[in-house]
């Protein structure tokens, strides 16, 4: 069984660090989605960010994958490997990145987080898969702030999308959320749905980052002849948005949200603490 690692607050601050820096390298990239625009343009205004900071992609290099962002169109479910694709009108994206700083003792620390992007005039129909989607990570992320074990935020999750939409949209069950902390994938697994196992208890110094994947038809998936770039089976559209976590001392904290994620958690009854210093 993999180990759970455990995190000081000030090992969890340097992570917020990584976080603060995703984040702002992912406003570059939806920033920069629009018609006309290629995929790799975007991987490029996330990498100009991370350099700015002096940070590395954690992407980049990861089991060969060769961008700093994975770039998900349409169909797409994750791990879309961006290139010569151009952004046309009413197309979604869903963008996935990270970045790794180092701390004062040489110690790697890092950060993880998606949003999707909606270009030019959307259809209601992927407006509504990318808002659903975004609104059950931050209940997922609420759950999380009270919650016992890990299993609490998959439930959460489902049960959101399932009050919400009945069973209008699958949740995608062979990609889930994972530990993060010195590496980008780690133990535990973070369901994005309800299971019988709740898995391991949260604990103060964990990180985990929680990322939905939902579609609008089945959840049955191929992976293409790239090795990465998985597409839904039926063709219908697919969409992911992702937060990392931080569990301190003092409570929890959205490390890949410049706010700590107070302003969509206060509208769930949440209150975040910043970590420790």
């Amino acid at each position: 069984m993999r180990r759970i690692e455990y995190k000081t607050d000030a090992q969890l601050a340097s992570m917020a660090a990584a976080g603060v820096i995703t984040s702002r390298a992912l406003d570059a990239a939806v920033d920069a989605a629009r018609a006309g625009v290629s995929t790799l343009d975007l991987d490029q205004a996330f990498r100009q960010v991370l350099d700015e900071h002096q940070a590395a992609s954690n992407f980049l290099g990861y089991y060969d994958y060769p961008a700093a962002i994975c770039a998900s169109v349409n169909e797409e479910v994750v791990h879309g490997i961006p290139g010569e694709r151009v952004l046309q009108d009413g197309d979604m994206i869903s963008i996935d990145g990270g970045a790794i700083v180092t701390d004062a003792y040489g110690k790697k620390w890092h950060g993880d987080s998606a949003r999707t992007a909606l270009i030019g005039n959307v259809s209601d129909a992927r407006r509504e898969l990318s808002e659903i989607t975004r609104a059950a990570l931050w209940h997922g992320i609420a759950a999380a702030a009270s919650a016992r074990k890990v299993g609490e935020i998959g439930l959460a999750v489902e049960e959101f999308v399932r009050a919400e939409t009945g069973d209008k949209y699958g949740i995608i069950e062979d990609f889930v959320g994972h530990g993060i902390g010195s590496q980008m994938h780690m133990a535990p697994d973070v369901l994005n749905y309800a299971a019988r196992d709740l898995g391991p208890r949260l604990k103060k110094g964990m990180a985990l980052a929680i990322e939905p994947m939902i579609v609008a038809g089945s959840i049955e998936t191929t992976t293409l002849d790239d090795g990465w770039t998985v597409v839904t089976d039926d063709g219908k559209d697919a969409c992911q948005w992702e937060h990392s976590v931080a569990f301190h001392s003092e409570g929890i904290w959205v490390l890949t949200a410049e706010d700590g994620g107070a302003s969509e958690l206060s509208k769930l009854g949440v209150t975040v603490k910043p970590i420790p210093s």
